[in-house]
Parts: structure tokens; C-alpha cells; sequence
């Protein structure tokens, strides 16, 4: 059986794409993002099949635990680095998708071959 594709969203990014507070708890921003990633591991970001879905944290919200279908990997220090990691690392020979509106994060993402969608492909 081939590897599930895999979705690597930038917490703090997506979080920060909606001015709903969020600054005054991240941690609980973080964990209603996580949750609402369960449905998108299961359907995929197009409604194109399952992926394997991994969640990055750093700061705060580094206490986020992960749930079943959704992995969260903390950052100890800048996420970008450790989104970098994660894609490097996880992401060759499938296919690879980063969620993030950060520039200079999908320019290092693509290079390493993943593919990049904003915010609002996993935002309801």
C-alpha cells in the first residue's frame, strides 16, 4: 500500500490568518485548529482522499497533544526550521503539501519539491 500524501500546516500561520482572538490564547487556538484538521485528514484538502496530517506548533502553544488522525510536531524553537525538518524528512518520494501564507517558508518548501496551499484550504 503507497504512503499516504502528506499535509503540513503551519499552525501559527493559519491561526493567524483570522483575527478571532487568537492572541489571547494560543494554545486553545492551536487546539481548535488541530481539531478541525480530524475531518481533512480523513477527506484531504480537495476532498481527494486521506492524508497523513501533521500539525506544527512552537511558542505557546507547545503543549498542544496530538489526536488521533492529526500528529502535532513542537518546534523548540522557529517553526519554519522545523516545518523545513519535517518535509525534508517525511515528505520524499510522496506527494507533500504545506499550508502556510508565509513566503519565505514556500519558497524553501518548493524546493524541496512540496507543494503549497494557503490558510484557506483547511479553514471552515
Amino acid at each position: 500500500m503507497a504512503e499516504l500524501p502528506l499535509l503540513v500546516v503551519d499552525s501559527a500561520n493559519v491561526v493567524g490568518s483570522v483575527p478571532d482572538g487568537w492572541w489571547r490564547d494560543r494554545a486553545g487556538a492551536a487546539e481548535r485548529l488541530r481539531d478541525s484538521l480530524v475531518p481533512v485528514a480523513a477527506r484531504g484538502i480537495d476532498a481527494d482522499g486521506p492524508m497523513e496530517v501533521v500539525l506544527v506548533v512552537e511558542g505557546k502553544a507547545n503543549g498542544v497533544e496530538s489526536v488521533d488522525r492529526v500528529r502535532v510536531v513542537r518546534s523548540p524553537g522557529e517553526g519554519d526550521d522545523r516545518i523545513v525538518e519535517v518535509v525534508r524528512a517525511e515528505g520524499a518520494g510522496r506527494r507533500t503539501v504545506v499550508v502556510t501564507a508565509d513566503r519565505e517558508l514556500r519558497r524553501r518548501v518548493t524546493e524541496l519539491g512540496a507543494e503549497v496551499v494557503g490558510p484557506r484550504a483547511v479553514r471552515s
